[in-house]
C-alpha cells in the first residue's frame, strides 16, 4: 500500500468501513486556538518539567485547569523529543499529549532529529490510545526559536509518513498561532511528495 492510496481500513458503528482517505486527505492546517478544538486530543509544546510554562504550553495549563499541573507532576518530567500522554481535563479534548520540542541554537544540537521525535512520538501515543482526531501547534516555533520553515516541513515530513502506515489518527489538524505560520505549514504541505513519488 502507498502513502497516496492508504485508507482508514477501521470499522466504525456496525462494522461500516469509513471511506478511502489518502494523507492529504487525513491533514488540516488552520489558524485558531488550539485549547477550544473539538478534537479527541491536542499536542502541547511543552518543557521538560512538563509543569507549564509560557505560549502554548500556558494556555493549554490555564484551560484545562489545576489538575493537569498535578497529573503531570506524577509523570516526573520528560526529555526533548518525547513525548507523554495525560487526560484533557476541562479541555473539550479528551486528551493531552506532551511532545517536548528544542530549543533552536544553530541547527547542529541535532534539533532536526529532535523534532522530527515530538511528531513521531506523539502520532504513536495517539495511535496506541485510539484517538482519532488530534491537534497539533507549531511545536519549538515560539519562544524555541526554531525557523518555521523548516519545523513546518518536518512537521508535515513526519505526521504524513506515519499516516502512511497508520490507520489512525484519522485526522491531523495543525493549529497555527498566526497566518505567517499557516502560511508556511501550506508552504510545506503544498511541497510535500509521498515517498514512493
Amino acid at each position: 500500500m502507498t502513502g497516496r492510496d492508504f485508507t482508514n481500513a477501521v470499522l466504525g458503528a456496525g462494522g461500516v468501513e469509513f471511506p478511502s482517505m489518502t494523507v492529504r486527505d487525513r491533514i488540516e492546517i488552520i489558524v485558531g486556538d488550539i485549547t477550544g478544538l473539538d478534537v479527541d486530543a491536542v499536542v502541547n509544546a511543552a518543557n521538560s518539567s512538563l509543569l507549564g510554562g509560557g505560549g502554548v504550553d500556558g494556555a493549554i495549563h490555564r484551560a484545562a485547569g489545576p489538575g493537569l499541573r498535578a497529573e503531570c507532576r506524577r509523570l516526573g518530567g520528560c526529555p526533548t523529543g518525547e513525548a507523554r500522554i495525560t487526560s484533557g481535563h476541562r479541555l473539550r479534548a479528551a486528551y493531552i499529549i506532551h511532545a517536548v520540542g528544542p530549543v533552536w541554537r544553530d541547527g547542529s544540537g541535532n534539533e532536526a532529529a529532535l523534532l522530527a521525535g515530538c511528531y513521531v512520538n506523539s502520532l504513536r501515543l495517539a495511535a496506541q490510545h485510539a484517538i482519532g482526531r488530534v491537534a497539533f501547534p507549531a511545536i519549538s516555533c515560539g519562544i524555541y526559536r526554531y525557523p518555521v520553515d523548516q519545523a513546518a516541513e518536518i512537521a508535515v515530513r513526519e505526521t504524513a509518513a506515519f499516516l502512511a502506515e497508520s490507520a489512525l489518527p484519522e485526522k491531523v489538524i495543525f493549529a497555527c498561532f498566526d497566518e505567517r505560520v499557516h502560511g508556511a505549514y501550506l508552504a510545506a504541505m503544498r511541497d510535500w511528495k509521498p515517498a514512493d513519488e
